[in-house]
């Protein structure tokens, strides 16, 4: 048996694209989680390719509530566990991004505002990958979706991706931190600084899609070091309403380099979209200066 951080509470064999970033991310998430853990998982990727018909990849306690309301279940889980006077075991919801910035939004609020004892982990692909790559509400600014398709009137997503972090922090919650794939000792550390929390907490995880995205399966994890690298997503850690903690990359590169080998973004290397290049480059540069990177 592997030591108690090594132990692989999600199991292979599951159904999962290769080069998955939200498989990858739960692989990590469920290492540092430990076996004391109750899950509760959304209607999407991770919920469709992780409990295939007569099979399970999950080792843990698992729940599949409905798009909107797992935040509800998993506080309905920890009343329970608390009218048995069980204060040992936890619950962790990992919702995607589809569940948690549209759908499940209201009821993710009620149970940050609520103070419930639960870790959300937000896997963030960027879009509803599992029904057709339609955007979401996470879809970056300039991004091409089967719903935000490009053409004479339009290049792509024109909405901007909603802050999730800052929108978990409004809550005054105690723990709120973002962190992706790329950096597994990194989110680790946070799954289990989450779990320990005396009340909500809140990660933001950033798990690129192959077919979404439109890259190479095996190059998942070089895009999550991008989007960091470019400052695009930055990694950073709040305590008590406090940053603690803000990951600074050695050199920011320009979004360029992690935009070019994207499908989904190579309409923007075109003179009539210039300007949407350049918007995402003061995007980045804004994340720059707010947390005092070097150009």
């Amino acid at each position: 048996m592997e030591g108690k951080d090594r132990k692989n509470n999600f199991a292979p064999g599951h159904n999962a694209c290769p080069g998955c970033g939200a498989a990858i991310g739960v692989r990590q998430i469920m290492r540092a989680a430990g076996e004391n853990i109750i899950v509760v998982s959304p209607t999407g990727c991770l919920e469709t390719f992780s409990s295939p018909y007569g099979g399970s990849a999950w080792e843990v306690p698992w729940v599949h509530p409905l798009f909107e309301n797992a935040p509800a279940v998993a506080t309905g889980i920890k009343a329970a566990l608390k009218h048995q006077g069980n204060e040992e075991t936890r619950v962790l919801v990992i919702g995607g991004d589809g569940a948690t910035y549209d759908i499940g939004m209201g009821s993710l609020s009620g149970m940050l505002e609520r103070e419930d004892e639960i870790l959300y982990i937000c896997y963030d692909n960027e879009g509803y990958m599992n029904t057709g790559i339609q955007r979401s509400s996470a879809t970056p600014y300039g991004a091409k979706t089967s719903t935000t398709p490009i053409g004479v009137c339009s290049f792509g997503e024109s909405c901007r991706k909603k802050d999730l972090l800052e929108i978990a922090r409004a809550h005054h919650i105690k723990y709120a931190a973002s962190g992706t794939i790329a950096y597994p000792q990194d989110l680790m550390k946070k799954v289990k600084k989450g779990l320990a929390t005396k009340g909500p907490a809140f990660i933001h995880l950033l798990t690129p899609c192959s077919l979404g995205w439109g890259i190479e399966p095996e190059a998942t994890i070089e895009f999550s070091k991008l989007a960091v690298e470019t400052a695009l997503f930055p990694l950073v850690e709040y305590e008590n309403g406090e940053l603690v903690n803000i990951f600074i990359p050695k050199k920011i590169k320009p979004v360029d380099e992690y935009l070019k080998k994207q499908k989904r973004y190579t309409h923007l290397f075109s003179k009539e979209n210039a300007g949407v290049l350049a918007e995402i480059q003061e995007m980045a540069d804004a994340n720059s200066r707010k947390y005092g990177f070097r150009q």
